[in-house]
């Protein structure tokens, strides 16, 4: 008996040693791979003004940065995007109008954005064209000379890569400025920015000024209006305007942030000086946010960390987003080229891809909208590359949305149709699937390309199928429908 237990304790040293070389083993590779696991956080800051009392307590401070506390912070930042609220230039150059302040910020206080560690600025808000357009342009430039990507809702959609991964970016604002333009939501531009986003992104990021100023929470129609950028496929929603916190929620399954906050400004109100930073985590093909809270000392527009409870859990990090599937037609994966790190807004280059293949490449000139359509002719169906892209045309001589068809070959695009007009003047058209196929379906102008009224508000809904050559109209109640719901 005592040698059967010594045989026995034996074996279990000897089993416990194997059992902790192979947990070793299977630790260290676990370790291997969540270290390669590149990790992406993008960091969004609240409103930011250089003007004022900004500008006054940086003078007095001797020049120390408003983001001096959060320094250390932001360095885990691969992509640091703030709301600038102001428009570079003099103050003599002010825009009055009313009792709306004018945020003129003087060009040597931009190296302070830069300092931070500030990858990009929205300048999407009632204040940017308070120098007027030549203010919003002079801005735009003098941040992109100080390699900082300016996000507008005229050249957006952009996108930058980071880690491998691809975020788009869209910036409106839904608040009238001093030169009185707004961008409605919903909207046909709006709709389809979205949408070409979505289809070249792995996430769709969008930067929305609304709201009510100082009003803590978000109105009935915001949430409405979230839903409905969601729909169109809006991946994270981030606020701002009422410059104090809304409380952030998941909708629909994605994070909306309704408000942000102030991030450096003057306001006096104690609610105004509390903020919050919307942190995005990207982790394995799915993206998370919460939200970080920054508290701002009274006579004071400096932000710093607010210490939160550590066992509280806000509603936004129950959100998780996957990576959006990759356009892919005929084995063709097709994204924007870019660098690592680099932003392109406006024209950019599409990229074709497919293992064991040659790369190709195209410049995408004025492209409003690109998706995947299977085609059917007769009994032959084809995957072909569906684009919308503004065009000038001799039929109506108006630069206006042009449907195109391309062969996607080992040699990059192939065009099939070109842009030729279908029954009546485009306002925007997309695929829509059924019984496996897909039909195009399209928002008219209500007038006549015999009869042109450019300024018409009235709309139709047409639905053609591909003839192998061309579109054809075709009269099917239960597309039209269909079709009807995606122009809602």
């Amino acid at each position: 008996m005592p040698g059967k237990i010594a045989l026995n304790k034996s074996l279990f040293n000897c089993m416990c040693r194997e059992i902790f070389l192979w947990a070793a083993i299977v630790i260290g590779i676990l370790g291997r791979v969540y270290a390669d696991e590149s990790q992406t956080k993008l960091i969004f800051t609240g409103d930011v003004m250089l003007a004022r009392e900004v500008q006054r307590e940086i003078s007095i401070k001797h020049g120390i940065s408003p983001w001096s506390g959060l320094a250390s912070y932001f360095k885990e930042a691969d992509w640091l995007m703030g709301n600038l609220e102001g428009s570079v230039g003099a103050s003599t150059n002010c825009i009055v109008k009313g009792s709306s302040p004018c945020f003129a910020i003087q060009p040597e206080l931009l190296k302070y954005l830069q300092s931070a560690g500030f990858t990009a600025m929205g300048i999407e808000n009632n204040h940017i064209a308070d120098l007027g357009a030549e203010g919003r342009e002079t801005t735009r430039v003098a941040l992109n000379k100080l390699g900082i990507a300016t996000i507008d809702f005229l050249h957006s959609p952009g996108y930058v890569k980071i880690n491998k991964h691809i975020f788009a970016f869209i910036a409106l604002s839904n608040v009238a400025g001093k030169d009185d333009e707004r961008v409605e939501i919903p909207s046909n531009e709006l709709r389809q920015k979205i949408r070409l986003a979505k289809s070249l992104a792995d996430w769709v990021i969008v930067n929305v000024h609304w709201g009510v100023e100082l009003a803590d929470w978000p109105q009935p129609k915001q949430q409405d209006l979230a839903k409905w950028m969601i729909a169109q496929g809006a991946d994270v929603i981030i606020g701002h305007h009422p410059h104090v916190i809304q409380s952030p929620e998941c909708i629909l399954g994605k994070p909306v942030f309704f408000s942000l906050g102030n991030h450096v400004f003057d306001q006096k109100y104690e609610e105004t000086k509390r903020g919050l930073m919307a942190a995005c985590t990207v982790i394995a093909n799915q993206l998370h946010c919460s939200a970080v809270e920054t508290r701002t000392p009274m006579n004071s527009s400096y932000p710093e960390l607010s210490k939160k409870d550590s066992n509280s859990q806000s509603p936004i990090e129950t959100c998780s987003v996957p990576m959006s599937t990759p356009l892919t037609v005929g084995g063709y994966t097709i994204r924007p080229r870019l660098a690592e790190k680099q932003y392109v807004d406006g024209e950019i280059v599409l990229e074709g891809s497919k293992p064991d293949a040659r790369k190709w490449d195209v410049v995408a000139k004025h492209l409003l909208a690109i998706e995947k359509g299977h085609l059917a002719s007769g009994t032959e169906q084809q995957e072909f590359l569906f684009t919308l892209e503004q065009h000038h045309s001799s039929i109506d001589q108006e630069m206006s949305p042009r449907p195109y068809v391309y062969e996607v070959s080992p040699h990059g695009l192939v065009a099939k149709w070109r842009g030729s007009a279908l029954a009546w003047p485009l306002i925007d058209g997309k695929m829509i699937w059924s019984e496996g196929v897909d039909y195009l379906c399209a928002l008219h102008r209500k007038d006549s390309f015999v009869e042109l009224d450019p300024n018409t508000k009235e709309t139709r809904i047409e639905v053609y199928q591909w003839n192998g050559f061309g579109f054809s109209g075709i009269d099917n109640p239960s597309l039209i429908a269909a079709c009807e719901r995606t122009f809602m």
